[in-house]
């Protein structure tokens, strides 16, 4: 079996030795370069499955280093080996595409670990039979779809903190699982937890444990969501609800790597990987001073942002497809959509956006004859059901109040949109769903 090779790039010869001696004994085999000009030379001419590079080269720096191997090698991940202190160049480094970062003096156990994991990075074009088979696997071949699929493949290649921003339902956890599931870290737990969910005084027990009897009511150990996800990732939902005193010490433990129970008196390495997420505007947040700057610097290394349902209108046909297969399969069912509520949802907004498709079918299933689901069993809002002799005239007449009550307000607001929507207590995207419906675009 051929030995897998590491290219270690560093001006010091000690530092080079020791790596070298670490990696021999490891089974890998090694090439060493002293500065940047001979290490893209090396690359060049011949074949390795990871660099180690250190920030300072006499020629130039392992930042420039990590670019041009991301856009020239995009197969072989590379890691930074940073001063102690230099938190801020490592996270620029891991912004340009490393895999993670060491810091001098170098842990050999950190330098290992680091090292198995790098290794074992599945190459771009592979897409892991887990990341594939799994329930979690992403459904749209929308463009932008296609662009955020890219993007997870990225992100896996990299243990740098990612942050998720999208509206509620969009499916944010679902993002942070596919990046889980197609790193180094798939067969490692993935702890998902929501934010807001935590009261704030158990949070530091919550996250970080608790020894039996530090507090009224530890009757055992807890061992903490950091510990339980060790090796693997942590997905922090709705990070933006954290209170500043847990944002403080949340951002102490991503710099240090290490955390410290709730009533014990050392700290304890951890290895895990933060994902965090949220449906609020964090940059605002920031500049209201209710989410910390350094913190939100920390957890959006890397930023991805996941498209409204009406922004890939195009997937629904997919999703509901899907579905609705997982119901029949759970059920022992043969539910059908038809074609003209197929379109119904296309046309539909969905300001609840994949989670709002899953609560309407899903009521659908329940709601429709000889399990063939039609535009009345979706009960859409703001969508009349089909004309009768009885309904005709009710319904004309609600959408004539509605009609001239919008009316009015755009008048009122001078058809400015976002105003006339807060003055009607809707959301824009509804205001511009209205417009377009009852022809009001002013003439």
């Amino acid at each position: 079996m051929t030995k897998q090779r590491v290219l270690i790039v560093d001006d010091e010869p000690d530092i080079r030795e020791l790596l070298e001696i670490t990696l021999l004994r490891m089974g890998l085999e090694t090439r060493c370069a002293e500065d940047y000009s001979s290490a893209t030379k090396m690359l060049r001419e011949e074949g390795f499955d990871l660099c180690l590079t250190d920030m300072k080269l006499p020629d130039g720096d392992g930042i420039t280093l990590v670019d041009h191997i991301q856009k020239n090698y995009p197969n072989t991940p590379s890691a930074v080996i940073t001063a102690h202190g230099s938190i801020d160049l490592a996270i620029k480094a891991m912004k340009y595409g490393a895999f993670d970062f060491v810091s001098k003096p170098v842990s050999l156990e950190t330098l290992r670990n680091l090292i198995d994991k790098a290794l074992t990075l599945p190459k771009l074009a592979e897409q892991p039979n887990n990341a594939i088979e799994s329930k979690y696997q992403i459904i749209g071949e929308s463009p932008v779809m296609l662009e955020l699929k890219r993007s997870i493949a990225k992100f896996a290649r990299s243990q740098a903190p990612v942050f998720i921003q999208g509206q509620s339902g969009t499916g944010k956890e679902l993002v942070a699982r596919q990046i889980h599931l197609q790193g180094s870290r798939a067969i490692a737990p993935f702890i998902a937890v929501n934010c807001g969910a935590i009261p704030s005084e158990l949070m530091e027990s919550e996250f970080f444990g608790h020894l039996k009897g530090s507090f009224t009511g530890a009757t055992s150990d807890n061992t903490g969501l950091f510990k339980a996800a060790h090796g693997g990732t942590l997905f922090l939902d709705e990070i933006a609800d954290l209170p500043l005193a847990m944002q403080v010490k949340l951002l102490r433990v991503i710099q240090e790597k290490t955390i410290r129970p709730v009533g014990g008196q050392q700290e304890e390495s951890i290895d895990v990987r933060i994902i965090s997420a949220s449906h609020k505007d964090l940059d605002m947040m920031v500049k209201e001073g209710s989410f910390r700057q350094d913190l939100y610097y920390r957890v959006n290394v890397i930023g991805v942002s996941v498209p409204t349902l009406a922004e890939r209108a195009e997937d629904i046909p997919l999703l509901a497809d899907n579905i609705i297969k997982k119901y029949n399969a759970g059920n022992s069912s043969d539910v059908m959509v038809d074609d003209a509520a197929i379109q119904a949802l296309t046309s539909y907004p969905f300001p609840g956006n994949v989670r709002e498709l899953e609560n309407i079918l899903e009521r659908a299933t329940a709601l429709c004859d000889n399990g063939q689901i039609t535009v009345d069993d979706l009960q859409l809002p703001d969508m009349e059901p089909e004309p009768s002799a009885n309904r005709t005239d009710l319904g004309k007449i609600t959408q004539d109040i509605e009609v001239k009550q919008i009316t009015l307000a755009l008048e009122q607001n001078r058809w400015n949109q976002s105003a006339t929507a807060r003055a009607l207590g809707i959301t824009l995207r509804q205001l511009r769903y209205k417009i377009d419906k009852l022809n009001l675009n002013k003439s």
